[in-house]
């Protein structure tokens, strides 16, 4: 993301790790929105229900964690560390739903490891702010 290198910073936070969940984001979301999608089009859609509404919930919640996250101009690092940990709790729920479906349908399977990525770059990002101890590193 050359854009997030482009602004001027006052945090010690390595920028690789702000870029990698940022594209965690962006792709789980993406993923979610198509296993929805997808799982609209098959025939058992009642025992997809739930699957349906974590992925478009876990959609919602990683579009407006990446466009907090992406903001690094006087953020709130308390909102987005809250951001970070719901996210964190919305991928590994939606990560566990599609998993149960992933041996009949390769669009769960694809979801659940976006949201396994997801669950863990937001992570990662978490510690590396907590580590960096700077109360404004995002």
């Amino acid at each position: 993301m050359p854009m997030l290198i482009t602004i001027p910073r006052t945090s010690n936070l390595d920028i690789s790790i702000l870029v990698a969940t940022i594209d965690a984001l962006d792709d789980c979301a993406r993923a979610c929105i198509a296993d929805a999608d997808s799982d609209l089009n098959e025939q058992n859609l009642s025992g997809l229900v739930k699957c349906i509404r974590l992925c478009l919930d876990c959609a919602d919640i990683c579009a407006a964690t990446v466009r907090v996250t992406s903001r690094q101009t006087e953020y709130d690092a308390t909102l987005t560390k809250s951001l970070l940990e719901t996210c964190t709790a919305t991928c590994k729920s939606c990560g566990d739903e599609c998993e149960r479906h992933a041996q009949m349908h390769e669009h769960c399977r694809v979801c659940a490891v976006a949201c396994r990525r997801c669950q863990q770059a937001c992570q990662e990002l978490l510690a590396a702010m907590n580590r960096g101890g700077v109360a404004g590193c995002a």
